[in-house]
């Protein structure tokens, strides 16, 4: 696939910001079944988020946002702010949804599955931006 061309459409970037943050979503939401055999479930949240994150910078640098000409420590150091806002988001999101939205309205079962999932979703336009902006220029 390569390094995107820069004159390349907004609307073909943001599709490879999809389609390579959905393969980070995925990343960070199936770990979160893993460590939550060895942890409670607003810990495994955190480092399922940290298996997204790597996940997720190295397809973007790589596919989204050509940041391969650039040194990669100050992307990453940018990449790193942007998404602990983006933790943030999926924290609240996640532990709001599994340990009361869904409670409340008869989900117990899958609450956790489906809170984490909404977690993951939450922050994707504002981390879109933000690394358009900021991370990768």
């Amino acid at each position: 696939m390569g390094v995107p061309d820069p004159r390349a459409g907004r609307g073909r970037q943001f599709a490879l910001f999809l389609a390579s943050g959905g393969v980070a979503a995925a990343m960070n939401w199936g770990s979160r079944f893993l460590f939550s055999r060895w942890m409670p479930f607003e810990l495994a949240v955190v480092f399922a988020f940290c298996v997204g994150l790597a996940t997720g910078f190295v397809l973007m640098r790589a596919f989204v946002f050509a940041g391969g000409g650039r040194p990669v420590a100050p992307q990453a150091g940018r990449y790193l702010v942007v998404n602990a806002a983006a933790l943030v988001q999926t924290w609240i999101v996640s532990v709001l949804m599994a340990r009361w939205a869904l409670p409340a309205v008869g989900i117990h079962e899958q609450a956790e599955a489906i809170g984490h999932l909404a977690g993951v979703l939450f922050p994707v336009f504002t981390s879109y931006f933000a690394h358009r902006m900021y991370t990768f220029r």
